[in-house]
């Protein structure tokens, strides 16, 4: 087919005339009743998001900034956007919950906890046409990293063939999750009025939703961002026990270090290490939690994590950990932005209530976590063997601006410049 041919074939297939979904009171428009934070499935209500679905109760679109790819699937001519998907025998590999928390007041605001299983509460109305879709995915996986294999070899690891493989294989379940947000929840976690929150989101993604000014009466918003997964290792049933030992890893993602092993900071060696706290736990009895969120740049984002990069190594004196966060917030105006208040959610979704071994040294990660009521037993730093010498300046200026530690950097070493040279 000519490229002529197919943009007319596409021209077509677009659906007209266009619905637009920010004035209620049309048929098309009436929104399933939801009630968010109701003790049941089917007292909740289905979540539809689906664009031109009826009943529609929610702002934005399944898939989080995916969806962008689906719109332009369908310009393309490549996906029919009347598409359904056959979800059959995609039901949730291990069952997760339902727990306390998900009906607790104010515990669960960013993700739906019934999202893994619609099929479950909604059987008969998807079968009778209703178009609800999960937006969470629950599945199993063998995972293999050379830092296993290297704490197998050093004896820190002990395969048992079940948790952990001889060929470093460590089995888990994973757990895909696409952000919901009840925006009236959000906007009590971050103690703000929801109709300025809702302003911002509108007028800062350039008008995108309308429906966030114009609706009021939707409750739910799909943000076109990144997600959450989540690595589960030993026994899901265990979940929810209070005499259940919880080792967990918070991470954010960091692609340059994470995939391509960049040295400039600790994120892969910390997340190794947390894997390997998680299957020690798990070989114990207990469950191993890493929970990994797509924030990559303390969601600045990557582009300015390497213009900050670039600031950090060509600024006069150095790279050095006094300036660290300065040069942060010269580039970005902020010096974090993955607002952790959000984060303690999933963790309420697998009926957490403890944490024994929390791999982490954040303060950022620690005081939400804390606060949402959960118990941290004990805090487990990085090893100091794993920190690359170039991360070393970013690990002095966190610990000087309250990362865990029993040995904070004085004035006169966070000014040494310890970082390598842009063309070192």
């Amino acid at each position: 087919m000519s490229p002529e041919a197919k943009l007319r074939s596409n021209e077509r297939r677009l659906p007209q005339p266009i619905v637009i979904t920010s004035h209620p009171g049309t048929p098309s428009t009436q929104p399933q009743a939801l009630s968010w934070g109701a003790a049941t499935q089917t007292g909740r209500g289905p979540v539809i998001a689906t664009p031109n679905a009826t009943g529609r109760n929610a702002i934005g679109a399944h898939s989080g900034a995916y969806s962008l790819y689906r719109a332009l699937a369908v310009a393309a001519g490549q996906l029919d956007a009347g598409h359904r998907p056959d979800l059959t025998n995609t039901a949730p590999a291990e069952p997760i919950g339902p727990f306390p928390q998900w009906s607790e007041p104010g515990k669960i605001v960013s993700l739906d906890p019934w999202g893994h299983m619609p099929g479950q509460g909604f059987g008969a109305e998807i079968a009778a046409g209703a178009d609800i879709r999960p937006s969470i995915a629950v599945t199993k996986a063998h995972i293999n990293m050379p830092e296993i294999c290297a704490a197998i070899a050093a004896g820190r690891l002990v395969p048992d063939g079940d948790v952990l493989c001889a060929n470093g294989d460590a089995r888990v379940t994973k757990i895909a999750i696409e952000p919901v947000w009840h925006l009236a929840g959000v906007a009590r976690r971050f103690g703000i009025v929801e109709t300025d929150m809702r302003r911002a989101l509108f007028e800062h993604t350039g008008g995108m939703f309308p429906e966030l000014v114009t609706r009021p009466d939707l409750q739910l918003f799909l943000p076109p961002i990144g997600g959450t997964t989540i690595y589960l290792f030993g026994d899901t049933a265990k979940l929810g026990r209070p005499e259940t030992k919880i080792a967990c890893r918070i991470h954010d993602e960091c692609n340059g270090s994470d995939v391509f092993g960049s040295d400039i900071c600790t994120c892969r060696p910390y997340l190794a290490h947390g894997i390997e706290v998680c299957i020690e736990t798990a070989q114990r009895g207990g469950v191993g939690v890493i929970s990994y969120n797509r924030k990559e740049g303390r969601a600045l984002g990557e582009v300015t994590k390497f213009l900050v990069y670039n600031a950090r190594k060509r600024q006069e004196g150095g790279d050095r950990a006094e300036a660290y966060f300065q040069r942060t917030e010269c580039v970005a105006g902020v010096q974090d932005m993955r607002f952790q208040e959000l984060m303690p959610d999933v963790l309420h979704w697998l009926g957490i209530s403890r944490i024994d071994r929390l791999v982490s040294m954040s303060n950022m990660k620690h005081a939400p976590i804390v606060g949402s009521g959960i118990e941290v037993v004990e805090r487990v730093p990085i090893p100091e063997d794993l920190i690359p010498a170039d991360a070393q300046v970013e690990m002095d200026a966190k610990k000087a601006a309250g990362y865990f530690t029993d040995q904070v950097p004085g004035v006169d070493e966070l000014r040494k410049a310890k970082g390598r040279e842009l063309e070192a």
